[in-house]
């Protein structure tokens, strides 16, 4: 969207003009259709008389104040900021195939009164400037297969306040929705070691339903059927299922209960321990952290990354693995030493990944040819090495979302559709066993709640959120998404407050947003939905020469505690509780010793019940 200013509107006729043309062509009658006998009031509290109930303000920037008002003793007064046009919206249930009316009153400069979703065209209609009140009106038809839409007023970035009042939808009234009923005949698969495979049967009416394991919900789905993972073997979990919509959420289902098997190892299937720590191991290269030799990765580290796998040219997607040679690793292993430790590390249950990236590693799949060279370059260095899978560290210039992608459910950008297609074409071809993790920059994810395909607004990249459409896409083939809270600025959390790195805050508030979901680019008709919780890790610099952003031990465990607990939560206020959230991830296995295992030490001691 252009943030220049919008020309003005054309000069209306006065008032007194159309009135005379109307009642000359045919009196009041010709008024008739204005106020149809059918029609009802559809917007709810449309004169703020009710505070803000129904409406939902961005950035906190609406308030109701009682002067000045147009009906009433009450109108809704909302400030823009110089990132925030200062949007209040509510949604209305309609019907299919029909015909509307929106109305309001406004005050202030550059002040909007619009419906989205209608399945239509859009409507909006605005004031350039309104020194006293001034009524807004426009119309719109339904599509024919719209239930609702989204009524919304807002001003102009960096403008002063603007008020509106008596805003009024009349139109035939749509079917309420109503909260769907309980889903009944939950029932439990065959369970393995770590993992327990659910189905229920489609309630009507439900547009999601929600897992709870032992009462906590887990994950948020739209189809009848979850596999629970990351579970304890040998051990009896509980689980029910309610059914939701925009209405609401149903009561819990009858529970079922089922046990994991003894298993054993750490076995194919993609198992990971239900708390796992992941490390990235300098296997390629030397910096000031000194070379640490597979064999001699502590046993603390339950995923351990390779770094890294490199293009050889940014666009060719053809990716290469070498060890770090012994002039820059006197003490490096051989290749044969090597990949016999790595056998030793699955055989004590350990995964061993290629990350594909890092700081100089851009990865553009902009053709098809890189594409699938991509695919066929990375299953070499899997099957030389007999790794268990891929770790996606793109950074920097690597998805370059520039190209025009602005829904983060439907990417067009080729970069990224050849990265989802590459990355599932590999799941494919190892199945079930295959282990995939990302490491992106929060950049790349949590900035997407402030700037996803706004374009370069006040200085803004518009690549933030650039990662969105690939996490989005590959979340059924996900193992684990471990954001690097590191080497970042202050970024707004769903309190809409900036926190900035380095504390218990930051890490709340950005893993928060992951297992909530949150609306992107403060648009609440488009949210990223959550991910489970045994999806998700959270990425810290093992030292202070490791990144920007390091978190003391007490600091982490503090924001273990609040997510996981819900005690001990400082400034932000989570949504929930989460106590399958999966662990953390560190850069790195070689800083960590480096700073004699500090940080695997506090993992290792922390009590996640």
């Amino acid at each position: 969207m252009d943030r220049s200013l919008p020309r003005a509107l054309p000069r209306s006729r006065p008032l007194t003009y159309v009135l005379a043309g109307v009642l000359a062509a045919g009196g009041l009658a010709a008024l008739t259709p204005l106020a149809r006998a059918a029609d009802t009031e559809l917007a709810r509290n449309g004169g703020f008389e009710s505070g803000l109930d129904g409406w939902s303000c961005t950035a906190n920037s609406g308030a109701v104040v009682t002067s000045p008002v147009h009906g009433g003793t009450k109108a809704l007064q909302a400030t823009p900021a110089g990132s925030d046009n200062a949007r209040c919206a509510q949604t209305v249930t309609v019907k299919p195939n029909s015909t509307y009316t929106l109305s309001g009153w406004a005050r202030g400069s550059y002040v909007y009164l619009g419906a989205s979703g209608t399945g239509t065209t859009d409507v909006s209609t605005w004031t350039q400037s309104a020194p006293d009140w001034q009524r807004l009106a426009t119309t719109f038809t339904t599509g024919a297969s719209t239930t609702s839409v989204t009524i919304y007023t807002h001003g102009w970035y960096g403008t002063g306040a603007y008020q509106a009042d008596d805003l009024s939808l009349l139109g035939p009234g749509g079917d309420p929705v109503r909260i769907p009923a309980t889903p009944t005949g939950l029932t439990a698969g065959t369970a393995t070691a770590t993992t327990v495979p659910l189905a229920w049967p489609a309630v009507t009416g439900a547009d999601a339903y929600r897992v709870y394991q032992g009462g906590t919900l887990v994950a948020t789905v739209t189809g009848t059927s979850y596999t629970a993972t990351g579970l304890t073997p040998s051990t009896a979990y509980s689980f029910q299922v309610s059914a939701a919509n925009s209405a609401g959420e149903s009561a819990k289902s009858t529970a079922v209960t089922a046990t994991t098997t003894s298993g054993g190892g750490g076995g194919g299937g993609g198992q990971l321990p239900a708390h796992a720590l992941v490390g990235y191991l300098h296997a390629s290269f030397a910096n000031g952290s000194g070379y640490t030799r597979m064999a001699d990765v502590p046993d603390s580290w339950d995923v351990i990354d390779l770094a890294f796998g490199e293009p050889t040219s940014v666009t060719s997607g053809d990716i290469r693995f070498t060890l770090c040679p012994v002039t820059q690793c006197p003490n490096a292993e051989s290749e044969a030493d090597f990949k016999a430790a790595i056998k030793a590390k699955q055989a004590a249950g350990k995964k061993v990944l290629i990350s594909i990236g890092g700081q100089n590693g851009q990865v553009q799949l902009a053709t098809t040819a890189a594409r699938d060279t991509f695919v066929s370059s990375v299953s070499k260095i899997i099957d030389d090495y007999g790794l268990d899978g891929l770790d996606i560290d793109f950074e920097g210039h690597s998805l370059s979302l520039q190209t025009g992608d602005t829904d983060f459910r439907n990417p067009t950008s080729p970069v990224v559709v050849n990265l989802i297609a590459a990355v599932k074409t590999l799941k494919a071809r190892y199945g079930a066993k295959f282990v995939l993790t990302m490491a992106p920059e929060t950049f790349f994810v949590q900035l997407g709640h402030q700037y996803y395909g706004s374009g370069p607004w006040g200085g803004q990249d518009p690549r933030a959120g650039a990662y969105l459409p690939v996490i989005h896409a590959l979340r059924d083939d996900l193992t684990l998404l471990h954001v690097q809270d590191y080497n970042s600025g202050s970024i707004m959390g769903l309190d809409n407050q900036y926190h900035s790195m380095g504390g218990a805050d930051f890490h709340i508030a950005m893993t928060d947003m992951l297992l909530t979901g949150f609306p992107v680019a403060g648009n609440p008709d488009r949210v990223f939905p959550p991910l489970r919780p045994d999806q998700v890790a959270i990425g810290l610099p093992a030292s202070t020469q490791a990144g920007n952003g390091y978190t003391t031990p007490a600091e982490v465990t503090k924001a273990l505690d609040c997510l996981t607990k819900k005690t001990g939560c400082g400034s932000y206020q989570t949504h929930g509780s989460w106590p399958a959230l999966r662990g953390l991830m560190t850069w790195s296995i070689n800083w960590d010793r480096y700073d004699n295992g500090e940080f695997s030490r506090n993992f290792d001691a922390y009590s996640w019940s």
